[in-house]
């Protein structure tokens, strides 16, 4: 495809804004720029979804390439690419070979090339598919039904609640739309910021795509074409956060080999499983092999015929069972002019499973659920099932709910309008307070939009607050401490000294519960594949499910001993650290550089609407967060704001030019008008 049915142009932060003469020619353009700004992002995650980012990175990628294999993403990728619409595979098609145009000149810019001995590779039709499928695999409830499964076997059945009931999750969002009585524009807003794991490059890729049938900015996926999650029309927009649905499904299974085969037993008896043997390369190691083996449930992610069967489970999720990712909506989107549209094109959305937003110019609003939910029997929902049990099979979909908008909706992953198709979703601390904030005034404009962005006040401290000040028997410095912490105004600002104070003793209280008899039982391998050790460690769980366990019913727990010595130790330590000074960004990179200095100081913790996410009891750096913000204006788009952690691409002057502006909660503009941006030719 000619580079000359497509022009490039860039704003002050570097930006494209693409320009084409027709809809396919768009799509190269996407690519290639995609390609020329973030080839090693995309190269990494092109070689995560095949499983082969071991051989350039080394031994630590071995168990994700590990997973990648067993669950086999790339074949999951292959079906649904072969399964899609003529027009959306040719569309699809463009993109990919714009990023096989740019790949090259990609990778010249980028050192890391150079420092793994990494060659720019080459695309494959489906290739956009398995980054999708690579980066959200992961995003449901999978991993806790392990958790789950492991607390069971440990403590037994009557311990598995303790840390469900809308705990603190790991993920999430915050989303709201405000309808035009409530404006100053008259029109409707509609505002957020994505929660993921920061990674720089950042997730997100922001950029303009115009050609004669529509012109859309948004933030698209690095790798995938289109602008799926957040973006605007001109005379719609949308956006969208986790809805925390329950869609894939852990099934333990029995295996045996057989004359050479291996056979799996389910409700029918044994039938024969898929198995072949794959290797890994693996830099400075020896290859592995992988047993790649696959039942009429899912894939074997987990355990194998020689293997505990305690943990041998296969994974079934949507796209392994039908083949269809849900692409056709991304084309559809761009194409969309009213909300009626937007919802429409979501009726195909599959996975992950969103809350979307929407507005148009006309007044329409949107507020539903999109995406592919199983109907199955609740303890699908719990737990890893047994597979050779008939009642565990799926038995069609959930339809997808909607509710009508009445002047204010807000989504922040909390039980909402997708509660009947979830199990766990967060607590309602982020979404309650975005409405209060919301509630306090109107005619809003979009520049005001940050002061609920940055928005640092924790409802989530009071319940162990609450504890705190009916603890008895405190020496004079613990209850100079508690005092403080009782007269503290709840907000975890960078520079307060009491926020601090109030993440030490919440991490002594977590290490105090996780080295308790009754919970210390869990701590160890649990038998499940090292990927999944985020769900499975012990700490973390217990830091997220704080509240609910201080209020259980643990056997030969002394609840006012357990937070009498945490805030004895807390106030011996006589730390005045301000929370900025241990709050600090601890962005993911593909290859890290040891000599990286710490990252810089930031406000919020994970239950504020500022969640910038640590780890209690384990860290105090931020591994998750905003990993962009916007505000969609439907009266004058070029009023629209955005801005991400680091920059507009991996390497170069605007690699990381907006972390200032992200730090300091500023959106920078969206530039509309193509006579303000300056075209670029060539590489």
């Amino acid at each position: 495809m000619s580079e000359r049915t497509a022009r490039r142009y860039r704003d002050a932060y570097g930006i494209p804004h693409l320009r084409a003469a027709d809809h396919e020619a768009l799509a190269f353009a996407q690519g290639r720029v995609t390609a020329l700004d973030r080839a090693w992002q995309i190269e990494v995650e092109r070689h995560r979804s095949q499983g082969t980012s071991a051989a350039f990175l080394g031994p630590d990628a071995l168990a994700w390439d590990s997973f990648a294999r067993r669950a086999r993403l790339d074949d999951t990728a292959r079906r649904c690419h072969a399964a899609l619409d003529p027009a959306t595979a040719g569309w699809v098609g463009s993109y990919v070979d714009g990023v096989n145009a740019g790949l090259a000149a990609g990778a010249a810019r980028a050192p890391e090339f150079a420092a793994t001995g990494l060659a720019a590779g080459h695309w494959r039709p489906w290739t956009p598919l398995a980054i999708w499928l690579t980066h959200h695999v992961l995003f449901a409830g999978f991993g806790t039904k392990l958790w789950r499964t492991h607390v069971a076997r440990r403590l037994g059945p009557w311990a598995t609640p303790l840390f469900a009931a809308d705990g603190h999750l790991t993920s999430g969002s915050n989303g709201w739309l405000l309808a035009a009585d409530r404006t100053a524009t008259g029109a409707a807003l509609i505002a957020g910021d994505p929660h993921r794991i920061i990674e720089a490059p950042g997730i997100y890729q922001q950029i303009r795509l115009a050609c004669p049938e529509y012109d859309v900015l948004g933030f698209a996926v690095p790798g995938v074409p289109g602008i799926a999650h957040f973006g605007h029309a001109g005379e719609v927009a949308w956006a969208i956060t986790n809805a925390m649905a329950d869609y894939q499904d852990g099934y333990a299974e029995r295996l045996r080999r057989r004359d050479g085969l291996v056979e799996a037993y389910g409700p029918d008896g044994w039938r024969a499983a898929h198995r072949h043997v794959e290797t890994i390369e693996v830099a400075g190691a020896d290859p592995v092999e992988v047993e790649v083996i696959e039942t009429e449930r899912g894939p074997l992610i987990s355990g194998g015929p020689d293997d505990d069967p305690a943990v041998t489970v296969a994974l079934r999720h949507p796209p392994r069972v039908t083949a269809d990712l849900g692409f056709a909506v991304l084309p559809a989107l761009l194409r969309a002019r009213t909300v009626g549209d937007v919802d429409a094109a979501f009726d195909g959305w599959v996975e992950p499973v969103n809350v979307v937003l929407a507005a148009d110019t006309a007044g329409g609003l949107l507020h539903r659920v999109a995406g592919r939910v199983p109907q199955r029997h609740p303890d699908n929902g719990l737990r890893v099932v047994p597979a050779c049990q008939a009642r565990h099979a799926w038995q069609g979909w959930h339809p997808m709910p909607s509710v009508p908008v009445d002047q204010v909706a807000v989504m922040a992953n909390e039980r909402g309008v997708s509660a009947g198709l979830g199990v766990e979703f967060a607590p309602p601390y982020r979404a309650d307070q975005i409405r209060e904030l919301l509630a306090a005034g109107t005619g809003w404009r979009p520049e005001q939009m940050a002061a609920i962005h940055t928005d640092t006040y924790l409802a989530a401290a009071e319940p162990l607050l609450a504890l705190l000040a009916e603890t008895p028997g405190l020496g004079d410095e613990a209850v100079a401490l508690r005092e403080r912490l009782l007269r503290w105004d709840r907000r975890m600002d960078a520079g307060s000294v009491d926020a601090a104070a109030f993440a030490d003793l919440r991490a002594a209280v977590v290490r105090r519960l996780a080295a308790h008899p009754a919970l210390a039982a869990l701590d160890g391998p649990s038998g499940y594949p090292e990927v999944f050790g985020p769900w499975l460690a012990l700490l973390p769980r217990v830091g997220y499910a704080l509240p609910a366990l201080l209020h259980a019913d643990l056997p030969g727990l002394d609840r006012d001993a357990l937070l009498r010595a945490a805030v004895e130790e807390v106030a011996a330590a006589g730390d005045t650290r301000r929370w900025g000074e241990r709050h600090r960004l601890a962005p993911w990179r593909a290859l890290p550089d040891p000599a990286t200095p710490d990252g810089p100081e930031l406000a919020g913790d994970h239950d504020c609407v500022l969640a910038t996410a640590s780890v209690p009891g384990v860290t105090d750096r931020c591994l998750r967060g905003p990993a962009a913000r916007y505000v969609w204006d439907l009266g004058r788009r070029e009023h629209s704001r955005w801005v991400v952690p680091f920059g507009a691409d991996g390497t170069g002057p605007h690699r990381d030019d907006q972390l200032p502006h992200w730090l300091r909660g500023e959106l920078i503009e969206v530039v509309c008008d193509w006579d303000r941006l300056t075209e670029e030719h060539g590489d």
